[in-house]
């Protein structure tokens, strides 16, 4: 079943009653004269079992610790965002397989050259996605197709930077635009979206018993979630795709609206083709995320991803 993504960009008590969580409005509960039933109708229900991201993205929402622990428990992926409304943290279980501890060492002990070859895979799927994405938009796209089956071994040419260059250059007919984190819109929308899948991948790495934080390619020491920076990318052009949707048909994207963010939360629901079945993107990943842990325990050499 396929799990949702829930985003509070307004005030909001949260808590839990019977496996449930409690969706209250303070502003309602505040004020005297209103009745029992009008605030009974203000208050909404939703299943812990359904979810599968919390984004609280206003600095008024409060969550109780047992509803916290609930979502946990239930592997939940928790993303604060900060008085910007930039997402700054995320919260995972530590303890969503009954195989972790076994999973870890594996991982912890993949050797250098399995290491390389899956990121091979990683960045020949990311460049054949994003040349899907050109062409969708009729741009020339044959250079992108030819590296995505050129690349080596660890990616020893860079061809992802190659064809990131072309890429980005050629994506929104702006040979001037530049992908930054601090950069111009659409690089609002974009890092808004990329976080969302982030969390997605990394709710299902956890969910496949493997740690986030060791990658096969990213290492930096302030990353805690390099393997899920590393696995997402093939997933990075469904972002620029829904991105691109967005700045074709809205006029002001200057500002990351409520209404822009449900575009990006429902990311999740996007179909992807992958191992021959069309299923929703957060499905989907928990597919990939147990590919990697096979390919770790030496099950499998090759690691799912969407066809393109």
């Amino acid at each position: 079943m396929i799990k949702r993504v829930i985003g509070f960009q307004n005030p909001a008590y949260l808590s839990l009653k019977l496996q449930q969580m409690v969706i209250t409005l303070p502003d309602i509960e505040k004020q005297p004269n209103i009745s029992e039933e009008v605030k009974k109708a203000h208050v909404q229900t939703i299943p812990i079992e359904d979810i599968g991201v919390v984004v609280l993205d206003n600095q008024q929402v409060t969550i109780t610790q047992a509803l916290m622990a609930a979502l946990l428990e239930n592997n939940v992926a928790i993303i604060t965002c900060n008085s910007q409304h930039l997402p700054i943290g995320l919260h995972l279980c530590l303890d969503s397989n009954n195989l972790q501890n076994e999973r870890f060492r594996v991982q912890l002990d993949a050797s250098e050259p399995l290491k390389k070859q899956l990121w091979q895979q990683t960045i020949a799927c990311k460049i054949a996605g994003q040349a899907a994405v050109l062409q969708s938009e009729q741009i020339v796209a044959t250079n992108m197709l030819a590296w995505s089956k050129q690349v080596r071994s660890g990616d020893a040419d860079n061809l992802e930077g190659r064809a990131a260059a072309y890429y980005w250059k050629n994506i929104f007919h702006n040979p001037d635009f530049i992908r930054a984190q601090d950069g111009l819109p659409p690089n609002n929308l974009l890092n808004y979206g990329y976080s969302i899948v982030r969390a997605m991948m990394a709710r299902a790495l956890m969910a496949a018993g493997l740690l986030p934080t060791l990658g096969i390619h990213h290492h930096s020491r302030y990353d805690a979630y390099c393997l899920a920076d590393d696995i997402m990318e093939p997933y990075r052009p469904y972002v620029d795709s829904k991105v691109l949707e967005i700045w074709e048909q809205t006029a002001d994207i200057s500002e990351l609206t409520p209404a822009l963010k449900r575009e990006l939360l429902a990311l999740s629901t996007i179909d992807v083709l992958i191992d021959g079945h069309r299923s929703p993107m957060m499905i989907a990943m928990q597919t990939t995320a147990n590919s990697v842990q096979r390919c770790f325990s030496g099950e499998i050499r090759k690691i799912i991803y969407p066809d393109w």
